[in-house]
């Protein structure tokens, strides 16, 4: 199987994987890296890595095609991970997607046809310490939640024997929108205040986080989502249990000055919004706010 994308969430499936030993595991990166460590509660480990960093390099066709991709970029950098797929896929290549955001087999079905998508939602929270070191912390009963089909039970058993925890969810839909919810107030929250997960803790951005949940929630029943009437609630009840020392994607990407996430998050609840005529203006307002800071990072001129 191969790897795509080193960050914090492919990072730790790659070190998870490669700790359990039971497959041919290759990373797809663009700097050359030997090792890695993975630090997590069942303890510190240093896995060796076979690395590849050119998807039009010889040495990468002969790999291909592969049994799995996982693709463990951001959403926003699926295209730049095009040429990846198409040097690794084949008819029989399935590929997990570990994204945040909705409707991953069409994200990804442009750069290889005809290969089974598998969409994830990531629940672990995974941080890259360094060059060579990533952390894995457990926020929920299962690190990944994939859907109840053949292609989604053959991925859960690849991570047999690993730190990762799979689930399987026979409405992929609800589950992809409840993920979304706890995306729209960890990520965007903790990106604008620059602060980790225990700025959730204050009185006024819980406040402020129910009312973005509020109208996440009404977009998503639109969309087929069968979200409670106090789904919101529940969503804020869930996050003010993860760590507080926890950060979030868009958290170190501001921090690194990267481009942001956000259209695969704050953007799609606005767009789905846009589409199902519900208003949502909190959300709007921090999509706005997170679109400048995300052309900052990169020099883009403002829209």
């Amino acid at each position: 199987m191969a790897v795509v994308g080193l960050g914090s969430i492919g990072g730790v499936a790659a070190a998870c994987l490669r700790d359990a030993d039971r497959h041919d595991v290759i990373a797809c990166v663009r700097r050359p890296i030997e090792r890695l460590t993975l630090e997590r509660p069942e303890g510190t480990v240093t896995v060796v890595l076979d690395v590849l960093t050119d998807p039009v390099d010889p040495r990468t066709v002969e790999r291909g095609p592969v049994d799995w991709v996982l693709l463990c970029t951001k959403a926003q950098d699926t295209d730049a991970a095009g040429p990846w797929l198409r040097a690794l896929c084949g008819p029989a290549t399935r590929i997990a997607v570990l994204q945040n955001g909705i409707d991953h087999a069409a994200r990804v079905a442009p750069y290889a046809p005809g290969c089974a998508v598998v969409p994830s939602g990531v629940y672990y929270n995974g941080e890259r310490t360094g060059p060579e070191s990533v952390r894995l912390r457990h926020v929920s009963a299962d690190d990944l939640i994939v859907p109840d089909d053949p292609d989604g039970r053959a991925f859960a058993r690849l991570l047999d024997g690993t730190s990762l925890r799979p689930g399987l969810s026979d409405d992929f839909v609800t589950l992809m929108w409840r993920k979304l919810l706890v995306n729209a107030v960890c990520n965007p929250l903790t990106a604008l205040t620059r602060q980790r997960q225990a700025v959730l803790r204050r009185e006024d951005m819980r406040e402020l986080g129910l009312g973005v949940l509020e109208e996440a929630a009404a977009v998503g029943r639109a969309a087929g989502a069968r979200l409670a009437n106090d789904e919101a609630q529940r969503i804020m009840a869930q996050i003010l249990t993860f760590p507080e020392e926890a950060g979030t994607s868009m958290y170190f990407d501001c921090l690194a000055g990267r481009p942001l996430e956000v259209e695969a998050l704050t953007g799609a609840i606005v767009a789905a919004g846009d589409r199902h005529g519900i208003g949502t203006p909190l959300n709007r307002t921090l999509l706005t706010l997170l679109r400048a800071v995300s052309d900052a990072a990169t020099g883009g001129t403002p829209a």
